[in-house]
């Protein structure tokens, strides 16, 4: 009996434990490579089959090494496994996420003990995938790991363009914290020295039914690594083969291609395709356990059992068979076919707040109110630098309308790091010493800057400390908080020019990604959503015409992330990517929505804004059939909706606009329940 080890390195060397929770609002410890150690040698796959001397490898010292137990088989029948198995784990054919070192060396532990490699390293593509962060770089890492055209020579995998990993990192509320870790994790994964060169399996020409992977194909060679996909994917379709069969041959380029539509887009990651060669290692014995005789067979699992069986070459029946196996494993959303023409004629392009305000005339008066208040140093300096730096900044950037031509074609200020952070300082300052009453200039400043995408996206970097935005919400906090009346009132016009500030948060994709973010520290779905409650409830029009304003850019937003996931969109130039989805937060919103719409009976714009904020709440929300569709019942939704049309709903004669009446009673037929 010989003593099996699985050796296991973090390829993000520390990055990951350190940095996930704030990309990804998920923690994961590592990214793991395994290799299997066993006969005195360590076993791994990168570059095609590689062998060294145990801790020898380019990974260096491995972070953790698991007992596996014990192989009774000898080195030798080892040795004719892995050369076997070659062919199948070529340097063409490795993927991050898809077909890596974990999946070798899963394979190798299942023929050499029976087991498996630990679920918690088995798991995590998936788990990084689940996120909104892993979704929006699936299709970066894709890219870097293309397979090669069927008759082309092999290339090495490129490293992808710079521009592709900074449109993919933005899914990350901190980019350039994204971009680092991706940065780290393909340069390890593509390292092909090592501190003692290992030597590499003998090459030979590949197999005719495992020259090229057209998709994201498993491929299995024994029984433990098909039970554990069949564990992990609740839709998988296992495609039974052999090198000799020519009837193989015809029928892999459509299995191939069903697995490459299926495991991109809105299907990525979902289902599982699988290749056992009856011919290879231990495929034989696989097939055995199915009871397949004959190649090619297919079979297809749902949930891991097996629930139909399709021999020979039949196309059009093996795409029936599949589209079966996920319409049954991931049945459409009702609302995918609903007919909604008003809600879909919403724009999901945000609400922003864009007037330019005569710029001198609100430092003056911010200026007044620092003088008046205190000549602390800090306060003094907090004035300088708004009015030698930022008040520059915001004329040239946001130029009076009557500037000429030339002097509005280009700012002549940047919005440079340096302005940003010392801009942020004083802030800080102010905020900490000027009553809100007198805080709502500086806002002001504030809220025409975050239409600036420079601006936008500092304040999404760990650059950005101090964080204004957390001094101005934590301020807003304290106004809404306060039993004071006269602090209540003289806060007003500071809550409101917050709310206009949030609401502008949105006109760029990586700010708007951060609001809604539940990961820390930069994340502000808490925090805003804090706010958004308060203040539609507001008694003062106008602050709940500015938070239903905000509330329909947080639904817009939503929205618009479920519709580009329907359509299989990915996120890159100009596309927002996935928002987290949350069941609570959800409800929360729509709660608070309802509630406003039924209190609500002076402001035909502030109804408008909410039901087709609630519209996008609850179209195409993975909640809708949980706790949403019975508490809309509960909260006689239907009903709330449709007494905005009666008389003394919204004004005299109840509401009077075409559009918005033919939208409330649409939302009230078609996405409430009775």
């Amino acid at each position: 009996m010989s003593k099996v080890q699985l050796y296991v390195y973090d390829l993000s060397n520390g990055l990951a434990r350190q940095l996930s929770r704030q990309l990804t609002g998920r923690q994961i410890d590592g990214i793991w490579h395994t290799s299997v150690v066993v006969f005195g040698k360590e076993v791994f796959y990168g570059q095609g089959i590689l062998i060294t001397k145990p801790g020898q490898s380019h990974h260096g010292t491995p972070l953790q090494v698991i007992d596996m137990g014990e192989t009774a088989l000898d080195e030798e029948t080892f040795d004719e496994y892995l050369a076997e198995i070659r062919e199948h784990y070529t340097a063409d054919k490795y993927h991050l996420l898809e077909f890596n070192c974990n999946s070798f060396t899963n394979d190798c532990i299942g023929f050499l003990t029976g087991g498996s490699i630990p679920a918690w390293i088995k798991d995590l593509p998936s788990d990084f995938l689940s996120t909104p962060f892993g979704a929006a770089l699936r299709p970066t890492i894709d890219a870097m790991f293309r397979r090669p055209v069927p008759g082309a020579a092999p290339v090495p995998p490129a490293v992808p363009a710079p521009e592709a990993l900074q449109q993919a990192a933005s899914a990350s509320p901190d980019p350039a914290l994204a971009s680092a870790l991706l940065q780290a994790v393909a340069s390890q994964a593509y390292q092909t020295g090592s501190l003692s060169m290992p030597t590499s399996l003998p090459q030979r020409p590949p197999a005719p039914g495992s020259s090229t992977v057209a998709g994201p194909i498993h491929m299995c060679t024994n029984a433990p690594a098909l039970h554990g996909l069949l564990q992990s994917h609740r839709a998988a379709v296992v495609f039974f083969t052999s090198a000799t069969c020519g009837p193989c041959r015809m029928i892999e380029p459509v299995f191939e291609d069903l697995a490459h539509q299926k495991t991109h887009g809105r299907d990525g990651g979902r289902a599982a395709f699988v290749k056992v060669d009856m011919a290879m290692a231990m495929g034989g014995q696989v097939g055995a356990e199915w009871g397949v005789r004959v190649t090619p067979t297919f079979l297809f699992f749902l949930d891991g059992k097996k629930t139909h069986e399709l021999k020979g070459v039949n196309a059009p029946e093996l795409r029936t068979q599949v589209d079966l196996l996920l319409y049954q494993a991931f049945p459409p959303h009702p609302h995918a076919k609903l007919s909604v023409p008003s809600v879909e004629a919403l724009s999901t392009n945000p609400i922003l707040f864009t007037q330019v305000p005569a710029l001198d005339t609100v430092s003056t008066k911010l200026t007044s109110f620092v003088d008046a208040a205190s000549n602390a140093a800090t306060l003094q300096t907090a004035k300088q630098a708004l009015s030698s730096a930022v008040l520059p900044y915001l004329k040239s950037r946001f130029p009076d309308k009557n500037a000429s031509a030339v002097a509005t074609k280009k700012p002549t200020v940047p919005a440079t790091p340096q302005l940003l952070t010392t801009w942020a300082a004083a802030t800080t300052n102010l905020v900490n010493a000027l009553p809100p009453a007198q805080l709502f200039p500086l806002v002001d400043m504030w809220r025409l800057a975050v239409l600036d995408e420079p601006v936008a996206n500092w304040l999404v970097s760990s650059a950005a400390k101090p964080d204004p935005l957390d001094a101005l919400l934590q301020r807003a906090f304290g106004v809404l908080d306060s039993s004071d009346p006269a602090q209540k009132a003289g806060g007003r016009n500071y809550l409101l020019t917050v709310l206009r500030t949030l609401a502008n948060g949105f006109a760029h994709a990586a700010l708007c990604k951060t609001l809604l973010s539940r990961a820390s520290p930069r994340g502000k779905r808490a925090e805003l959503t804090r706010v958004v409650v308060a203040t539609l409830l507001h008694e003062d029009a106008t602050v709940r015409t500015a938070a239903a304003s905000l509330a329909f850019n947080v639904a817009a937003t939503v929205q618009r992330s479920r519709v580009e996931k329907l359509r299989g969109v990915t996120a890159g130039a100009g596309l927002l990517g996935e928002i987290e989805e949350d069941e609570e937060w959800e409800v929360e919103l729509v709660c608070v929505v309802l509630e406003t719409l039924s209190n609500e009976v002076t402001s035909e714009e502030v109804v408008h804004r909410l039901v087709a904020a609630l519209a996008f709440l609850l179209r195409l929300s993975p909640s809708y059939e949980g706790q949403l569709a019975s508490m809309l019942e509960v909260l006689q939704s239907r009903e709330t909706l449709k007494s905005k049309l009666a008389k003394g709903g919204c004004g005299e004669s109840g509401v009077q606009k075409a559009e918005v009446r033919k939208l409330i009673e649409e939302v009230a037929e078609k996405l409430c329940p009775a």
